[in-house]
């Protein structure tokens, strides 16, 4: 039973209680960090940080999420398979409604049962997080515009890409082949 407590406490702490709340705007801090990775399986990001601000906009039919991520996640660099820290940042909007069924209205539409009193924000921040990785994965550049990869690697890698000339040279096994059907 504690096991359980223990899983479900670590989602709490993204939570935001609604209800209670006056119409209006209000805010809300949040901060991810390496543990809060730990509880998504299979995920590319094991390590980072982040700060995130959350201005909820209370409204009579519906709730309004502002989102604003910024922090850095640990990844391995596609050119020379270290790892190093990416700068991530993300801005939305997210509209929360409430209704018996969700309808189709988009990608940053929730709904919420309306007995709900309380909205789980921990898929969202690790989905935004996700979402704020570059597609290439490289170190970032320095001061002198220079990327800070593993020279040493770079250069073992180096030694196995073939020349451009080695790989426009024919076999000449297939050469053969080739003039047999020719002939024909």
């Amino acid at each position: 039973m504690q096991h359980f407590f223990q899983a479900v406490s670590w989602k709490t702490k993204y939570d935001i209680a609604f209800k209670g709340l006056a119409e209006g705007g209000h805010e809300f801090d949040f901060q991810i960090d390496g543990k809060f990775f730990e509880h998504f399986e299979g995920s590319l990001v094991e390590n980072g940080e982040a700060d995130i601000k959350v201005t909820l906009e209370k409204r009579s039919a519906f709730l309004k999420l502002h989102i604003k991520l910024k922090g850095w996640v640990e990844l391995v660099c596609d050119r020379c398979l270290d790892n190093y820290r990416q700068k991530i940042k993300h801005n939305t909007e997210i509209f929360v409604k409430f209704g018996e069924q969700e309808f189709e209205e988009g990608e940053n539409v929730i709904w919420v049962l309306p007995e709900e009193h309380h909205l789980n924000l921990a898929q969202i921040f690790y989905e935004y997080t996700i979402l704020s990785i570059p597609l290439r994965h490289v170190h970032p550049k320095n001061k002198e515009g220079k990327r800070e990869c593993n020279k040493e690697m770079l250069q073992k890698l180096k030694n196995y890409i073939k020349a451009p000339e080695e790989e426009n040279q024919i076999d000449p096994r297939w050469e053969a082949l080739k003039k047999l059907g020719n002939n024909n």
